[in-house]
């Protein structure tokens, strides 16, 4: 009778304690969340606090794209056919369990859920992970590379709302681990990696040749694409990655969102966010350089 009661009341508090299935990040491994709470959308939205210090990049070739800041967002450029992964860092001293969405869709099982819902990656305090695709199964993942919104991996899955969008929602864990009182160095010197300006958005990205050819090239090519091809993700060639799950216990409430746009060159200077570049003579632009009078003295012999 005593040990009925017991399992009762231990089923009673699964219940009311809500949880978290995730997967842990161990060297070699990336980690995963699956909730059973739901939060309501608006909910999410009212509550989530942006925390600057949470920090995600888009890498190409192991080096960061420059971001452009413009209407309250950030932007960088997409190179056609360029692999990418996204850098995600945790400054805190406690774990956090952080969903990543591309194009809209979750980075882990590829479904559209709300944050709170979705399957999150684990972050060590202080730690910083790179998810270069979309995960498969426990040991396998498939690369992200810069495609068409017709070739992307969410096309192909008939969720093409929120393309060209990279997004990453933060949770903090409920019961932190204990760690050392002050932080190991950071893992890149960011200062050093992008110019003297500082900060990641001071430098344009810098790629071999083999990914993505001279910038002159990249520009031409995406120059002779159609109006409507944009930039979206696909899902590309099949790498190891793998993972495993942990038992977690997170805040309700997200301590940090960012998000990036993403675009192909042509889109980002018809948004304004970058200025068209003449590789060669320009008509209109010789026109708006003209003037009335120069130094002479009579009229020359045609």
């Amino acid at each position: 009778m005593r040990k009925s009661t017991l399992k009762a009341c231990f089923a009673i508090l699964s219940i009311i304690v809500a949880g978290a299935f995730l997967l842990f990040i161990a060297p070699g491994e990336a980690a995963i969340a699956d909730y059973g709470v739901t939060l309501p959308q608006s909910d999410l939205h009212r509550l989530i606090v942006v925390d600057g210090l949470f920090e995600m990049d888009v890498l190409v070739n192991g080096r960061s794209l420059e971001e452009y800041r413009a209407r309250g967002k950030s932007y960088v450029e997409a190179t056609a056919g360029a692999e990418y992964e996204v850098r995600v860092r945790n400054p805190q001293p406690y774990r956090v369990a952080v969903a990543l969405s591309v194009d809209g869709l979750n980075s882990i099982d590829a479904r559209r859920t709300s944050a709170w819902t979705a399957s999150k990656w684990v972050i060590e305090p202080y730690g910083t992970i790179h998810i270069g695709g979309w995960q498969m199964s426990s040991e396998r993942a498939r690369r992200f590379y810069f495609t068409s919104e017709r070739d992307s991996y969410a096309a192909k899955l008939g969720q093409t709302s929120n393309l060209g969008l990279i997004s990453a929602v933060f949770f903090r864990e409920i019961r932190p681990i204990p760690i050392p009182i002050a932080p190991p160095p950071r893992p890149y010197p960011r200062h050093e990696e992008n110019g003297a300006r500082g900060g990641k958005r001071s430098e344009a990205p810098t790629a071999s040749a083999e990914a993505q050819g001279t910038a002159k090239e990249r520009r031409d090519s995406i120059a002779r694409m159609p109006d409507d091809d944009y930039a979206a993700t696909g899902i590309g060639r099949s790498v190891r990655n793998d993972v495993r799950w942990v038992n977690m216990d997170l805040d309700s409430r997200p301590a940090a969102e960012v998000t990036l746009r993403y675009e192909y060159y042509p889109a980002l200077v018809r948004l304004g966010i970058l200025p068209r570049q003449y590789d060669r003579a320009d008509t209109l632009r010789r026109r708006e350089g003209a003037t009335g009078f120069e130094d002479r003295r009579f009229s020359p012999e045609p």
